[in-house]
């Protein structure tokens, strides 16, 4: 039985896609809003989740970082937005796939059916909870404890920890770090990752000035070490 996450803030819609896939032998979880999406994601584990855009509390942009901060699993798209710019948007922040309401059962179940294939042939997805040390780190919930305390983050430096947890033991070069926390455009503001790794030694290491987890690369990159 493949498990299905639904996200849409109509419950009509929710109550047909609940009734109608679990008819036909998903398993189905369904969520209202982004905040519970990112929930259910990280609790139920679904195989696929069928996401629509239009939330009231996130936009189903936000839902799809931050599903895709930690997690692999196929994500449809399931919108009103007729524009293909926000189709592009979609895909681009790490969609899979579309469909756009009103639409038909049998073609919503083929869509269903193909994006849990392509999802069985990927390797498994990153944890979405990693512990190192006296430190906490949710990636599904965005959450971070060290020693039991919570730890507040800003939303760059929570970035910048996202990327390289994800890639927990792996050099990522200081242009990589850049493009991916703050856009396409940057690439040699390396005095950016000076100050944005050292604010989260001061916040997550127990001694910053020797660096247990955020290890520094001279000239080429930063590696976080479980």
């Amino acid at each position: 039985m493949s498990r299905v996450l639904v996200v849409d803030d109509e419950p009509g819609l929710r109550r047909a896609l609940s009734i109608n896939l679990g008819a036909r032998g998903w398993e189905v979880t369904v969520a209202a809003d982004g905040a519970s999406a990112l929930e259910a994601a990280a609790s139920a584990h679904p195989d696929v989740v069928l996401l629509d855009l239009g939330l009231p509390d996130l936009d189903g942009l936000e839902v799809i970082a931050g599903i895709r901060g930690w997690s692999r699993v196929p994500i449809i798209v399931l919108t009103a937005r007729t524009a293909s710019a926000d189709t592009v948007d979609a895909l681009d922040a790490g969609a899979d796939d579309y469909v756009t309401k009103p639409f038909a059962m049998d073609v919503l179940l083929a869509r269903l059916r193909a994006a849990v294939r392509r999802g069985e042939v990927h390797e498994p997805s990153t944890p979405d909870v990693v512990d190192s040390g006296d430190l906490h780190i949710d990636l599904a919930r965005r959450t971070v404890t060290r020693a039991g305390e919570p730890v507040k983050l800003t939303p760059t430096e929570w970035h910048l920890l996202q990327v390289l947890v994800t890639n927990a033991g792996r050099l990522v070069t200081q242009t990589q770090l850049l493009k991916e926390v703050w856009g396409p455009a940057y690439g040699r503001e390396t005095n950016y990752l000076r100050v944005y790794v050292g604010q989260l030694r001061r916040k997550l290491e127990v001694v910053p000035g020797r660096p247990v987890h955020l290890i520094t690369e001279p000239g080429m990159g930063y590696r976080f070490e479980v």
